[in-house]
């Protein structure tokens, strides 16, 4: 059998050690980072990746921008006016690359691209509950997006070219009216610095910056998801009441037994907002509860995705073939696990501590050598699940030329 949608195209990434020193982070671990670092000040990296490689060509990147399940943006200052325009676009639509101060924007280039994810995996020291995606911007000379600020944190990895980067501290985000894109009106730099390939700029929340092409560039920016409060508390209510069945509270239907006519139909009945009232209040919720929402919230796949599912492969074989190569997650899922759950792709699943512990394995490394996959192949109904989420796209064998037992 030779299907591509069975077969991975290259391995995941795994974790990250958080106590090794990493060049990435300018000789810092990743536990120093994220103690002193991280959310509070920005850092300049010089020569973070030394010899970088884009992980895509420029050509590449204009044909992912060309395909409708790739969230793409043009955004050009021609004649002192801002314009910002949604893909898909075809290559032959785009400006010249002569052109100047234009900005390609792809989202996403992880989910399409193993090189792009490979380097993403390179910030797995962050939790992959916040870790967002690789976004990747072409610009021309003068390209950018225009001094603004970010409601998360952010990496910015100078792949090609040189890009000018300004950055201020500032309390003012006040934004300019009436633009397309959120403009500070009011940018005042206190630091400045050009970037070349293999330099990196980390940002953390509220912090402006301005970046600006210097010639033809690519710069690929990890970003991080901080969902707001209000919008989980509102995803939660809605899961709340789909999911606790056997709450009294949310038993039963509204009634209103003894209410006396009324010459003011249109008025309010007062035991109506008094009844709901009460039932509201009279809601619980636990930790755990708001766990394991918070893990099948968020390890839904991003708006687009879309798994290729395999031609049907019986279990046996199935099962003869993971055990040879291993098994892989496929780039668009995303596994978490709190203490009784694993979730994957916004399925939520309390697996005995036997098989918890292969699939928080699984989850952490993205993969399972074939080592492993033989080790706990025989637990009860280990291998069924993993043959199903193969089946739905979700796991991947992995590369028949690689050799997982090593």
């Amino acid at each position: 059998m030779n299907d591509s949608a069975l077969y991975a195209q290259a391995l995941p990434p795994g974790p990250v050690d958080p106590d090794t020193p990493l060049q990435l982070l300018g000789g810092m671990t990743p536990a120093e980072f994220m103690r002193d670092i991280w959310h509070q000040k920005p850092l300049l990296i010089r020569q973070a990746i030394p010899g970088i490689v884009p992980p895509v060509t420029r050509e590449a990147l204009f044909e992912l921008a060309d395909r409708d399940e790739v969230e793409s943006r043009l955004i050009t200052y021609f004649r002192n006016r801002w314009k910002l325009e949604q893909g898909p676009f075809a290559p032959d639509n785009l400006p010249t690359r002569k052109t100047r101060q234009w900005t390609l924007l792809v989202q996403g280039v992880n989910l399409h691209n193993s090189a792009a994810a490979e380097l993403m995996g390179q910030f797995r020291f962050v939790p992959d509950a916040r870790l967002d995606d690789v976004m990747i911007s072409y610009a021309t000379d003068g390209g950018g997006v225009g001094p603004h600020f970010d409601s998360y944190d952010v990496f910015l990895l100078q792949v090609s070219g040189r890009r000018r980067w300004r950055i201020s501290a500032q309390a003012d985000l006040e934004i300019l009216p009436n633009l397309p894109l959120k403009i500070l009106a009011d940018f005042k730099a206190e630091d400045e610095w050009v970037l070349e390939p293999g330099d990196m700029l980390y940002l953390p929340p509220q912090y402006a910056h301005d970046g600006v092409a210097d010639g033809e560039c690519m710069t690929c920016s990890i970003g991080f998801r901080a969902p707001a409060y209000r919008e989980l508390a509102g995803h939660f209510l809605a899961w709340l009441s789909e999911t606790v069945e056997d709450n009294e509270a949310l038993s039963g239907r509204y009634a209103d037994p003894g209410e006396p006519a009324t010459a003011r139909p249109a008025q309010l009945p007062a035991g109506m907002a008094r009844a709901v009232s009460e039932r509201l209040q009279a809601l619980r919720w636990s930790n755990a509860m708001v766990s394991e929402f918070i893990g099948t919230h968020l390890s839904e796949p991003k708006p687009g995705v879309e798994f290729a599912t395999p031609a049907e492969i019986p279990l046996r074989k199935y099962g003869s073939l993971a055990r040879s190569l291993g098994i892989v997650l496929a780039p668009g899922s995303i596994a978490l696990y709190d203490r009784t759950h694993f979730f994957i792709n916004g399925e939520a699943y309390e697996p005995p501590p036997e098989l918890a512990r292969w699939l928080r394995r699984l989850a952490d490394r993205r993969q399972l050598t074939a080592a492993e996959v033989g080790e706990c192949a025989d637990l009860p109904d280990m291998m069924e699940t993993l043959h199903h989420w193969t089946l739905e796209g979700w796991l991947q064998l992995a590369p028949q030329s690689h050799c997982n037992n090593a």
